[in-house]
Formats: C-alpha cells, structure tokens, sequence
C-alpha cells in the first residue's frame, strides 16, 4: 500500500469527514529528520507520498524507501504509481538506502517496492541487498519488508526471507470479492500463499487491506479468516483514497468506529496485532509490531 498525494474524488459522495483532517507535523525529533532529509536530498516514501503520520513516524524513528525505481510493471486501480517499463536495475541503491538509513538515524526501517515483474529475479536480489548493506551500516536498526508476490515465483520470495527481516509484511490490499477490479494482475489466494510461507518460515507476518472501496463488513470479516487461517500476525486496516480522477472512485467513508469494530473482531479472531483507523497506512505504527511471538 504506497501512499501517495491525493485529489478530490469525481463522484456523488460528500467530501472527505472530518475525521481525514490532520495536523500538521511538529517536535523536535521531526524537525531534526526533516532537516537532513532537505540537507542530503534523502528520499522516503513518507515525504513523495505526502503521508498524513509522517511527523508521528519520524518523531518514533521510522521510516520508509522504495526500492527498484518508481516504473511498477502492473496498473492496480488503487494505485498512482506509474505503470510501464522500468529502467534498469541500480546496483549501487543498497548502500544509497543504507548510508540515508544511518544519516537519518532511522531505528525502525520499513522498505517497499514496485513490483518488477520484468526481472528473472523479480528484484529480489537488490532486496536481499539492501537488507545486507543496512544491517552493516546500521546494526542496530530493525527492518520491515513490505514485498511484492513475485509472482509466485518463490524462489524469489525465498531470497528475501533468508535475510530474516524483523518484520514481513505483503498487503492483499482487498477483500477476495474485489480483488480482480482493484488488483488487476494480482491474485487474492497468491497473496495468501506468499503471507503463508512467511509465517511457516518463522517471521512476524502482516499484511494490509483498504477500505472503502465497495466491500461489506461480511467482505472484511471472511478476510480476517483467511488471514488468521494463513498464519498472519498483525493486520493494518485504512480508509482508502482516490490517488486521480482515473483510480477506483471511494465507495464509502468508513467510519472511526466501524475501524473499532474491526480492531475489536481481528483481535477475537485471533490476528495478534490490529491498527485500525482512518488515517492507518502500511507503516503507521511499524516500530511497535516487534512484539514476541
């Protein structure tokens, strides 16, 4: 789930509640992060993204990078990410994430990428690498992979378990109903069975699914089984927002309290960890999903 700038939706719903309306981010501890950010051009999802917890994350010590270029080899309906041919693979992204990774005095690194259905490898050895040059760069921070499916291919998926992240994480994004309209070349069952073979091999599982884009609370309850059924830990719930006038139109406002209701069911079922809410995005809260398990 990449968090990008929005604009206002075309269609019969009101605009944004309320309840979407943030502050704007202070404290000390963002203030030191944002100054090096400007000072060595750092780039992080968190800014190019325009997300609404960035102080809240950067004043915890975390953060987040897109790795393998910003060209995604699919066109979800969710998703602003341009679509297309990317450009060549840049060997030398591991140590430029790794050394703003230690510049930024990150504690908790969270790192997502397009996906890179063009490559053999799926872009799972720069993966592995980045992991490699931040845990020599920076050995005391902890890390969370938010990957793609690499198509099943896993193998690929594999390569990036071996290096044995804090926490992985891989978002199904959609209740099963809707994933063909708003996943287009996804599949909702190879999302659980990457989730599965994360959990088998031993590590905190996560994923993260958008509300408001048409599903029934039915819809939402019957993934939260799915999920708790493939081994998941920890589910991050949010509402969904129109990226363009060309994205999957927002069907519905979720209310506060609805996401309480979920937190309340996912929790019952069995999910270890809930963050559910409005303004909750893939990374909100990342630092505090290391607990034992």
């Amino acid at each position: 789930m990449i968090e990008l700038p929005v604009v206002a939706a075309v269609t019969d719903k009101p605009r944004k509640p309320d309840w979407l309306r943030v502050k704007l981010p202070v404290g000390k501890e963002y203030a030191q992060v944002r100054s090096l950010v400007d000072t060595h051009k750092l780039h992080t999802i968190c800014e190019s993204g325009n997300c609404p917890n960035m102080g809240e994350c950067w004043g915890a010590g975390t953060a987040t990078f897109m790795i393998l270029g910003n060209i995604c080899t699919r066109s979800c309906s969710f998703c602003a990410v341009a679509t297309g041919r990317p450009l060549a693979v840049d060997t030398d992204e591991p140590n430029r994430i790794a050394n703003s990774v230690k510049l930024m005095n990150v504690k908790h690194c969270v790192i997502t990428s397009v996906d890179r259905d063009d490559l053999k490898d799926g872009g799972s050895i720069i993966w592995a690498e980045t992991l490699q040059a931040i845990r020599r760069e920076s050995p005391t921070t902890t890390l969370e992979t938010l990957i793609p499916d690499f198509k099943g291919q896993w193998d690929n998926l594999y390569r990036v378990l071996e290096e044995r992240p804090e926490v992985m994480s891989h978002n199904v994004e959609t209740v099963r109903r809707l994933t063909k309209q708003v996943r287009i070349q996804a599949k909702y069952d190879r999302s659980l069975e990457a989730l599965k073979r994360i959990s088998e091999f031993g590590l905190r599982t996560k994923t993260g699914i958008m509300l408001g884009l048409g599903e029934t609370e039915d819809d939402v309850l019957e993934a939260m089984d799915d999920l708790v059924t493939n081994g998941v830990h920890i589910l991050t719930l949010g509402q969904y927002l129109q990226p363009t006038r060309n994205h999957h139109p927002v069907v519905d406002w979720i209310h506060p309290d609805q996401f309480a209701k979920y937190k309340e069911i996912g929790l019952a079922k069995g999910l270890r960890y809930v963050e559910s809410g409005p303004l909750v995005r893939s990374s909100y809260h990342a630092e505090k999903h290391l607990f034992d398990f």
